[in-house]
């Protein structure tokens, strides 16, 4: 008897909650409100597959197969992979550090695209453009870089193309401060903490092995957790 009361006290906040959320989509569904496609949710689709049944993941009533019933979250998108620069290994839009990718709803999903146009969409129309970060580059190879300073530290060969003719110059009067300064300048070039004079990025293939510098400020700590 205390075995099942205590089931039931804990299962009792576990239904409330449910029963809150299924009201909470119900009025919302109930009310017609259309919101802005940029506010939905990051999701998987079109198609599952499964024991040769294809089955429609994002079917607002759910699909019924001898599975059972399947009910996602039917505020959901994809976006494509953007498309990179050769030369570059950058977006090809990337402006100001920020590029932009195309992001499609999923069927049976009603909202206001971009234009702010009302659409039912079915999947291959595009709803929003979400921003993504990239970075500027000028000509500058991470690959020629760490190449010259290992290679040809001693002489200045990595200042000198990293835009530091003075102290290139230093370098190879003192033979890479007597192969110290040359040691020193390699670990920093490799870690990416010397880079090109002009404050531009290295360049570095985009799906490739890049580091990013991570820093807590004030901003960083007050920022919330934010899921998809």
């Amino acid at each position: 008897m205390a075995a099942s009361r205590k089931r039931k006290l804990c299962l009792s906040p576990l239904l409330c909650f449910l029963f809150y959320r299924i009201c909470c989509t119900l009025d919302a569904v109930s009310a017609g409100e259309v919101e802005n496609c940029i506010e939905l949710r990051l999701g998987q689709y079109p198609f599952f597959l499964k024991n040769n049944l294809t089955i429609n993941l994002f079917s607002m009533n759910g699909v019924s197969t001898k599975y059972g019933t399947l009910s996602l979250l039917f505020n959901t998108y994809k976006c494509d992979p953007p498309k990179i620069n050769h030369t570059t290994q950058e977006p090809e839009d990337c402006s100001s550090v920020t590029a932009n990718v195309p992001c499609f709803p999923a069927p049976n999903i009603s909202c206001r695209d971009y234009k702010g146009t009302e659409i039912n969409f079915n999947g291959s129309q595009i709803g929003f453009y979400k921003p993504i970060p990239c970075r500027n580059v000028n000509g500058y190879s991470y690959k020629v870089a760490v190449a010259l300073s290992l290679f040809l530290g001693w002489l200045g060969a990595d200042r000198f193309y990293l835009g530091y003719p003075a102290l290139g110059l230093l370098k190879f009067c003192t033979v890479g401060f007597c192969g110290i300064g040359s040691l020193i300048d390699f670990m920093l070039i490799s870690m990416q903490v010397v880079g090109p004079s002009d404050g531009s990025s290295y360049i570095v293939d985009y799906y490739g092995a890049r580091l990013t510098r991570l820093c807590i400020t004030n901003e960083t700590y007050r920022k919330t957790q934010t899921y998809p």
